[in-house]
């Protein structure tokens, strides 16, 4: 297929990427079929190579300013300008992306990563981003809320033999303390939902191209945190009873495209564990697949709390492993058909 690329459409409004608004879809279909019949952009399923591009957690609770957990790297912009980038290279390339991912991360409130879950002596829960190891479970500094026996259906002892299991094997897994963090994409919530822009971006692209978006929901069980869409930080409890599944069905779906593009939130957690995931899987199968992904760097941003923590370098160097893997590291700016390997 020959590809130029399309003009990004007069209703997207860039100033509005940072803002929680209603998207019009009716009106938006109707520009979508115009967009499509004008620049000849056939169906989805007519692709000879087939590209998917994955959004990671393009969600208002880290992309908006005022809510939880914005990313806002160390421009303070991070995740807006992602997002800027992000939708006009959706637009710029409606007729080549074959189907878009998005991962939704997805919680409630009593959940192993959030305040309510966990209590010192004193009755107290410990505040967001406070970092507990395993020697503060088995010091007692902090231990399982025995409030929440009931809603779970467990005893309080399984409860806090779960905690210094779970706490442990982070540790043994060269994964990160088990952090605490602000109630955030609460399912249900403002929060939860995708960025405005980008969820007008994606829709627009399903309706000009008949392909339906496939949403992948993760981080929604209790007992155990979830970064990456493939599968969550701890697989089995203290009696190798299962806390979560690997998504296999969503690897295998992957490796069904010529090209996997990654992009979303944030750089240094849910996007790189994502991409650790997919690599050790690929590793797993066949090292040459590492070549058909892609990551989209100025797309995505690192967490960073000025005067707290800054996780920038962490994220660059798991990109630099990436790309020393055999994975590209790409520009959103660039021209999709500069890309290496990518034939259109």
């Amino acid at each position: 297929m020959s590809h130029h690329e399309i003009p990004v459409p007069p209703h997207f409004n860039p100033a509005k990427v940072g803002e929680v608004w209603k998207v019009p879809y009716q009106a938006l279909a109707k520009d979508a079929e115009k967009c499509a019949k004008n620049y000849g952009i056939k169906p989805a399923s007519t692709d000879q190579f087939k590209i998917c591009l994955v959004t990671v957690d393009v969600q208002n609770t880290f992309c908006m300013p005022e809510f939880e957990l914005y990313v806002a790297g160390r421009s303070g912009t991070g995740a807006i300008d992602d997002n800027r980038r992000l939708c006009e290279f959706i637009y710029r390339n409606l007729d080549v992306i074959t189907q878009i991912c998005p991962t939704m991360d997805t919680h409630q409130a009593m959940q192993i990563f959030h305040s309510i879950y966990l209590v010192n002596n004193k009755g107290e829960h410990p505040a967001p981003f406070t970092l507990i190891s395993e020697e503060d479970v088995q010091k007692g500094v902090w231990k399982f809320n025995p409030d929440l026996s009931h809603g779970f259906h467990i005893h309080e002892d399984y409860g806090q033999r779960h905690l210094l299991h779970y706490t442990k094997k982070l540790k043994e897994g060269g994964k990160y303390d088990l952090t605490i963090w602000p109630y955030h994409a609460m399912l249900g919530g403002i929060g939860h939902a995708l960025v405005a822009s980008v969820e007008e971006a994606i829709f627009f692209h399903s309706i000009a191209r008949f392909s339906q978006p496939d949403f992948h929901v993760k981080g929604d069980k209790p007992f155990t945190e979830h970064y990456s869409v493939l599968g969550p930080e701890v697989l089995k409890g203290p009696d190798g009873e299962p806390l979560a599944q690997k998504s296999d069905k969503f690897f295998k779906k992957l490796l069904e495209f010529d090209a996997i593009i990654i992009a979303g939130q944030a750089k240094s957690h849910c996007v790189a564990w994502t991409i650790d995931d997919l690599l050790e899987d690929i590793l797993a199968q066949d090292m040459k697949l590492v070549e058909k992904v892609y990551l989209m760097e100025d797309c995505t941003s690192p967490v960073v709390i000025p005067g707290v923590i800054d996780y920038t370098d962490l994220a660059d160097a798991a990109f630099k492993r990436f790309a020393d893997a055999g994975m590209h590291v790409v520009r959103s700016i660039d021209s999709i058909g500069k890309w290496p390997g990518i034939r259109l």
